[in-house]
């Protein structure tokens, strides 16, 4: 398929996807994450390593890009692609914002949205090593294909049992959340 098509194709999922509401109260801190197509050979998404923070909470789990709403963010789309900058020295006029794929839940009362979008990369990466130990671009059909694989396609894990391991690092948690539902997204008219 070529580079259009699949833009379309992905596109068309999320637009007409059913994706998890926000909660109906505020006891949860609002972030947000940028879960980005990259379109190389192959159709890859990004994935940072966090760093290894001694009492960092998430030190070196996978994660998508993001980070907490602050209060001149006018929206979670603002604050990922703000984080996104920071972050990774991505600017958000390199981003096409897709759309939103919904709201995730953490144990420790964050409210994720995650958006969807695609880089140009018309600029190289350049990570806060601070908070970042490694970037990786996972390729899609892989993570299909393990979503298969693992039975989870039609179905919806335990968070214990949802993990999607790649080369030495394991997806797991929320952002295997994430990337579970955008997974059946995708797959959803196959």
């Amino acid at each position: 398929m070529d580079k259009e098509k699949c833009i379309n194709s992905i596109r068309s999922a999320v637009k007409k996807g059913v994706h998890p509401g926000a909660p109906e109260d505020d006891l949860f801190v609002p972030t947000s994450v940028i879960v980005l197509f990259v379109f190389n050979p192959a159709v890859e998404l990004l994935f940072i390593q966090k760093a290894d923070v001694k009492g960092y909470p998430w030190a070196n789990q996978m994660a998508f890009p993001g980070g907490h709403k602050d209060k001149k963010d006018f929206s979670t789309k603002d604050t990922a692609l703000r984080e996104l900058a920071e972050e990774m020295g991505i600017n958000r006029e390199n981003v096409e914002v897709m759309g939103s794929l919904g709201h995730f839940q953490t144990i420790n009362d964050k409210d994720i949205e995650a958006w969807i979008g695609i880089w140009n990369q018309k600029e190289a990466i350049n990570y806060d090593r601070s908070e970042i130990s490694r970037v990786f671009q996972i390729p899609l059909k892989y993570l299909i294909d393990l979503h298969k694989k693992k039975e989870f396609h039609g179905q919806t894990p335990n968070v214990m049992v949802l993990k999607y391991p790649y080369e030495d690092v394991l997806i797991w948690g929320v952002t295997a959340k994430i990337l579970h539902h955008l997974l059946e997204v995708l797959l959803k008219d196959v």
